[in-house]
């Protein structure tokens, strides 16, 4: 079983030390970033299970990070934070935060808003792999079990590889996959060089796929990072 992937971003080296030792201790990975600007590169190259996440660091503000977090993904957010006021913590719980702890913590207490957030993970993963049979979005539609994939109705005819890419992003819909994830995931490698062939199959299947292959409708590119399935319904 994998273990799960926490993103700590903390900038004070002795809490951030106490948060990565307990969770070491206790069977986690993670990673850590010290600014606001390495945490949000880190939430998408790192792909974390849950954020543990101080407001105040000294790029920007830790509300702003979780509006744009939440801009494309849907991970926990713990806030652990000095910031005592009520409205602090409203304006984080209402900015997208999903839990809310006040510095100083009990470390037994932050282990257990985890354990809290990992079942919720958990659960939604449960729940979409229930739904996971078949995939709607707009009018594209893939049936996983019988392998094909259709638009408007009517088969559309993939390749192997191209098959897998529009799998992969479907079940990621509205996460930024990195190049690095994308080529680990379809090609079990992610070399430099194969990237351009990434981007090869990726036209071709935008040009199967979207109505306006040069105006993307179901997915964007994220220059220099990946590509995103867009949720039409949601637009």
């Amino acid at each position: 079983m994998n273990k799960p992937k926490i993103l700590i971003i903390e900038d004070d080296p002795a809490i951030k030390n106490l948060i990565a030792a307990t969770l070491e201790t206790h069977d986690y990975q993670y990673h850590a970033a010290k600014n606001g600007a390495g945490g949000i590169l880190e939430s998408v190259s790192y792909a974390p299970d849950v954020m543990i996440l101080d407001l105040g660091l000294p790029d920007m503000d830790g509300i702003e990070i979780i509006k744009r977090v939440r801009t494309w993904s849907n991970m926990p957010i713990i806030v652990v934070s000095a910031r005592s006021d009520d409205q602090d913590k409203v304006s984080a719980l209402d900015a997208g935060a999903d839990d809310y702890l006040t510095k100083p913590f009990s470390i037994d207490e932050l282990l257990a808003r985890l354990r809290v957030a990992l079942r919720r993970v958990r659960y939604d993963s449960q729940k979409l792999m229930e739904q996971s049979s078949i995939y709607e979005n707009g009018d594209l539609k893939i049936d996983y079990a019988a392998g094909c994939a259709y638009l408007g109705g009517s088969e559309i005819h993939l390749t192997p590889i191209e098959y897998k890419l529009l799998c992969l992003l479907a079940k990621n819909t509205g996460k930024v996959l990195t190049h690095n994830f994308i080529l680990k995931e379809i090609w079990g490698s992610a070399l430099a060089s194969d990237t351009p062939s990434l981007r090869v199959f990726m036209a071709t299947l935008r040009r199967k796929i979207e109505p306006t292959p040069d105006s993307p409708k179901y997915i964007q590119t994220h220059i220099g990072v990946g590509y995103r399935m867009i949720r039409v319904s949601d637009k």
